[in-house]
């Protein structure tokens, strides 16, 4: 003889597991790809922000002010295409005359500056400021000496504009 078993039954179909499997499924899938998603975003704007065209232009931009603030105002030179630019300074605060010299120059895809002493006449040697250049132009406006300098790695693309005035 058969015995049915009626009254209050514990536990879950299989439908209902079914479909809270199903549902949980998804919401791990949809936190995936918002996690996946942020992280590409964070990657993406870490290397646009720390590229090397971002950081050189970034250094570019600062030895050329620092360099140029500390000038001569009326011992600058200029090529007559604006291929570089050539300032006398001061070495330190308590010289009276000026003893060195600086010239900013493009060779090749690099930014580079010369420095050197005035007496005697003398390259200290050249150090690159960055690459991936693509041109760079000096020029004078005003009492100021301006760089426009173009960077480009193939990825990312970036014009610095520098204008810096001679103090001394």
């Amino acid at each position: 003889m058969k015995t049915s078993k009626t009254g209050n039954t514990k536990g879950f179909t299989l439908v209902e597991l079914m479909v809270a499997v199903l549902m949980l499924g998804v919401v791990i899938l949809g936190i995936g790809m918002v996690l996946a998603d942020g992280q590409r975003g964070w990657n993406d704007m870490y290397n646009r922000v720390y590229s090397d065209v971002v950081t050189g232009g970034h250094v570019a931009r600062r030895t050329f002010d620092s360099t140029i603030r500390k000038a001569g105002r009326d011992y600058t030179s200029l090529a007559d295409d604006g291929s570089w630019v050539q300032v006398r300074y001061y070495q330190d605060t308590t010289s009276t005359d000026f003893d060195r010299y600086a010239r900013f120059y493009v060779d090749g895809n690099e930014l580079k500056i010369e420095r050197g002493t005035l007496d005697p006449l003398a390259s200290l040697g050249a150090t690159t400021i960055c690459s991936n250049v693509t041109s760079c132009v000096f020029s004078r406006v005003g009492k100021s000496v301006q760089m426009v300098l173009k960077l480009d790695d193939g990825s990312q693309q970036l014009t610095v504009v520098s204008s810096a005035v001679a103090h001394n």
